[in-house]
């Protein structure tokens, strides 16, 4: 069955994430015990018992998103014979589809969005960001809009939906400006920081030694990157735009039409929430999305594949 794999990024975590799926699934509790291990810390206990405040701090989160999504993918491979036909993921969830067609191994990649995780909390302590979303406008609106008030575009989700981030007085403006600038709704956004803005530059320098480290192979099939919107094209090519993206606009839309154009129609998005589904419905109505976060939704998307 040929399909093309998606992971949802930072902001999909929800408390109790994974731990069904610990308690159903051998494979996946032998991978959950292997991350805990590997990171010298119960990740376990903060995915399944939080509290809420503990598994959002961006050290948590990061990891935490990146074994969900691979320990799904590992318990939905146990009962259908899934054939990637490419993998993405937003932000955060570019690492794991890496990880899930083997560029890196998952103990490699644990420890690596770990520490890109705590970098990006110590540059949120250190900077005063705030992001928002813009909604019903153009990318074009969107990109003068952020000039003219000193922001960065972080995220063009999908036709209708882009995110600034940035310094929070430039983002308090765009919210101020945004009806006049031709958008439906602007609203600030409840994160911690300014993520994929230039704010965030200490942790992209910080990164940097910690990719060159890790043992990278070419991925199995292609993995498209937020920062150019495309196939990566060679190991180095890959931490050059791994590091990238800690700065740089995740362009997930451009992305996506890139890989529907290739003819591909059928997603399995692998994570909590339907996040991906929905910006995909605005991306290519044609295209079928099947989104997995537990033990119920599992065996849902197992029936439904073994039916087409």
């Amino acid at each position: 069955m040929k399909a093309v794999l998606l992971f949802p990024g930072q902001g999909a975590q929800k408390v109790g994430m994974g731990r069904d799926l610990y308690e159903s699934s051998a494979s996946a509790r032998e991978l959950m015990d292997q991350a805990d291990a590997s990171l010298g810390f119960s990740l376990t206990k903060v995915m399944f018992d939080g509290p809420d405040e503990e598994l959002t701090r961006t050290c948590y989160c990061q990891p935490a998103l990146f074994l969900h999504g691979l320990v799904i993918y590992r318990a939905l491979c146990e009962q259908v014979n899934i054939e990637p036909a490419a993998a993405a993921g937003l932000s955060l969830g570019e690492f794991t589809a890496h990880a899930a067609v083997g560029t890196f191994s998952m103990q490699e990649g644990l420890r690596l969005v770990q520490k890109r995780g705590a970098f990006m909390e110590e540059a949120c302590r250190a900077t005063s960001g705030a992001m928002a979303a813009l909604i019903g406008g153009s990318d074009d609106a969107a990109q003068a809009l952020a000039a003219e008030c000193g922001v960065d575009v972080a995220n063009y989700n999908c036709p209708g939906q882009v995110v600034v981030s940035g310094i929070e007085e430039g983002v308090d403006q765009v919210v101020a400006r945004a009806k006049a600038a031709g958008f439906k709704l602007a609203k600030k956004l409840n994160v911690a920081g300014a993520y994929h803005s230039r704010l965030m530059e200490s942790a992209q320098q910080k990164l940097i030694p910690e990719l060159e480290a890790v043992q990278m192979c070419m991925p199995s099939v292609p993995v498209y990157c937020n920062y150019a919107a495309r196939a990566v094209q060679s190991v180095q090519d890959i931490r050059e735009v791994l590091e990238a993206q800690v700065c740089g606009s995740v362009r997930w839309a451009a992305s996506m039409q890139d890989i529907v154009e290739k003819g591909h129609r059928l997603f399995i998005e692998m994570g909590p929430g339907k996040t991906l589904a929905g910006m995909m419905a605005r991306i290519c109505k044609e295209a079928t999305v099947i989104s997995i976060e537990d033990v119920a939704t599992l065996q849902q998307a197992v029936e439904r594949l073994h039916s087409l």
